[in-house]
């Protein structure tokens, strides 16, 4: 096997290795997903992300140390709640609208 053959299936094992780590990282479907909670008629909305994505930093120490809370809502209505909860989280962690131009003196 000449040094060129080796380089190459040794950059294609790793290229291989690389796709299979990100492949097992990759997020699967919420069969929750569009489902009302328990004692609600209906999932959590855009509005609602808003909101827990806004007290993210509060729930979640509260959620280190209590397993009834979790920062996420697993009965929601998909893509919206998606949306307000990192819009809410974005702004509450500092990365506003704005939050990358300040100007400086």
């Amino acid at each position: 096997m000449t040094p060129r053959t080796r380089r190459i299936l040794l950059v294609a094992g790793v290229a291989v290795g690389c796709g299979l780590v990100l492949a097992a990282c990759a997020a699967g479907a919420n069969p929750q997903a569009g489902t009302a909670p328990p004692g609600s008629t209906q999932p959590a909305g855009f509005w609602l992300g808003l909101w827990q994505g806004l007290i993210l930093p509060i729930t979640f120490v509260i959620s280190l140390f209590r397993d009834s809370v979790s920062i996420y809502e697993v009965h929601n209505s998909g893509n919206w709640y998606d949306f307000g909860f990192v819009l809410g989280a974005a702004c509450s962690l500092g990365g506003g609208i704005f939050g990358g131009s300040r100007r400086r003196h």
